[in-house]
């Protein structure tokens, strides 16, 4: 038994004694989730122009199950509670035809032969103390969503972490947040890996951040954090958040956000191979040392049901903007002769759709999305959105090549039951088709993506 497992459980033994107690049994609530998910993405060539395998085929349906049970705290001064998660996944059909170990699963974790397992499990909790409005949660059940660290939900069950965050609101409008994270179990894996960025065959425990956000006035925040994850980089964001409302049921919205990474420790020495690489494209100080600005501007205008956004992003010259990942800790990115299912980012930013991310070196996106609530026709429940990104100037490792160019669109329509005996049943159907210059770089490739994802959450009274 690993000593943060044991030392919950130490935890548990020592809260059971006051279960009893006002608040932390009152102040609870538990949750079952049931996820079905048929995932299908083709990526209509397979071989890029040098005859290189770059994807294969995927079609599969999984069905996902979610418990937590989220304790209120002790009475007293000082609280003390628990927070218990369980996730059960099973392999319904399908997988990736025509396999290999090595060939990435991004729904499920792989047999040594490459194909998808039966079924898979991963159970966690966190330990948490409050202090007045302060509130510390110790464990391997945390799903931080911050600006410089997003917990990924993209498939049939939600990446996890380890390790420790807190949290203060001492402070009226200023709210506080600091941790350090050890290790993460991706979205479709059982087992917690180090961290690292893509194409870093060696991980690191050690993810350490800080910052806030701050309410200047009620349609004003501010933001700044700071993040390291130790021997691959470090970074600083600044996000401001400014809503204008112009008249009833309609507004102006800004939303601008800037990222500044740079290498850190062993990242910094790439005239050997550490093994502490980041590879997604050209680098300027070389492959695999991180040197990167992003910065994005998103405006949204809301009209009724109706809502309007714009936006553009930019990608420095000198490096593609780094996206933490997990898993990889061997050279051939396997965990004990196959692959679990480890990696799968999140990004904070609009450009992180279904099937990329926009961020590669020099990249200059344009983007915008229409959506629609129509619940403003009597269909409560019922939303639809269409979204379209374009990025250019990606800069590629041969610049006899010239540069690259994407571009991706995204459809999805959501429905969730108001009524009757399906009450908050909810059904997401999302469509995506992505197409690059696929022949001049490897690492990306013409895809075509479908989703349809079946919720239902049960609470326990």
């Amino acid at each position: 038994m690993k000593k943060s497992t044991l030392a919950l459980a130490v935890y548990a033994g020592v809260l059971a004694t006051q279960a009893g107690a006002a608040g932390f049994l009152d102040d609870s609530k538990a949750t079952l989730s049931s996820r079905t998910l048929y995932f299908e993405q083709d990526p209509r060539e397979n071989r890029n122009a040098s005859g290189t395998l770059k994807g294969q085929d995927q079609r599969q349906t999984t069905q996902g199950f979610l418990f937590n049970f989220i304790s209120g705290y002790t009475p007293g001064t000082v609280g003390f509670g628990l927070d218990v998660q369980g996730m059960y996944g099973i392999n319904l059909s399908g997988g990736i035809d025509n396999r290999l170990p090595t060939t990435p699963n991004t729904v499920s974790p792989t047999s040594s032969d490459g194909s998808p397992v039966a079924d898979w499990a991963r159970a966690g909790a966190n330990a948490k103390v409050k202090l007045s409005k302060t509130e510390l949660k110790v464990g391997n059940a945390l799903q931080p969503n911050l600006p410089i660290l997003v917990a990924n939900d993209g498939r049939l069950l939600p990446q996890t972490f380890q390790g420790g965050i807190v949290t203060s609101k001492e402070l009226d409008g200023l709210t506080l947040t600091a941790g350090k994270l050890t290790q993460a179990a991706s979205r479709a894996s059982s087992n917690y890996a180090d961290m690292s960025l893509n194409g870093g065959y060696k991980g690191s425990n050690n993810f350490q951040f800080a910052g806030g956000d701050y309410k200047v006035t009620k349609d004003l925040t501010v933001q700044y954090y700071y993040a390291n994850l130790e021997d691959y980089y470090k970074q600083h964001f600044l996000g401001l958040v400014h809503i204008l409302p112009i008249a009833e049921d309609q507004s102006f919205k800004t939303d601008l956000r800037y990222f500044h990474s740079t290498s850190d420790g062993e990242n910094s020495n790439q005239a050997v191979n550490t093994g502490y690489r980041f590879t997604n494209g050209y680098s300027k100080k070389g492959q695999g040392e991180v040197d990167n600005n992003t910065w994005t501007a998103m405006f949204t205008y809301t009209l009724g049901g109706n809502a309007f956004l714009l936006g553009y992003q930019s990608v420095s010259d000198d490096g593609a903007m780094p996206v933490m990942n997990n898993g990889s800790v061997t050279r051939n990115g396997l965990a004990n002769g196959r692959n679990e299912g480890e990696g799968g980012n999140s990004v904070y930013l609009f450009t992180d759709s279904m099937i990329t991310n926009f961020t590669r070196t020099g990249e200059q996106t344009k983007f915008g999305q229409y959506s629609y609530d129509f619940a403003r026709l009597g269909v409560p429940g019922l939303k639809a959105a269409i979204a379209y990104l374009y990025g250019d100037q990606i800069r590629l490792q041969d610049a006899r090549l010239g540069r690259g160019s994407e571009w991706e669109r995204d459809m999805r329509i959501d429905y969730v039951f108001q009524e009757g005996l399906m009450k908050g049943f909810g059904v997401t159907l999302r469509r995506a088709n992505l197409r690059s210059d696929s022949d001049l770089y490897a690492s990306q490739q013409d895809t075509d993506q479908t989703r349809l994802v079946l919720n239902y959450t049960y609470a326990f009274k």
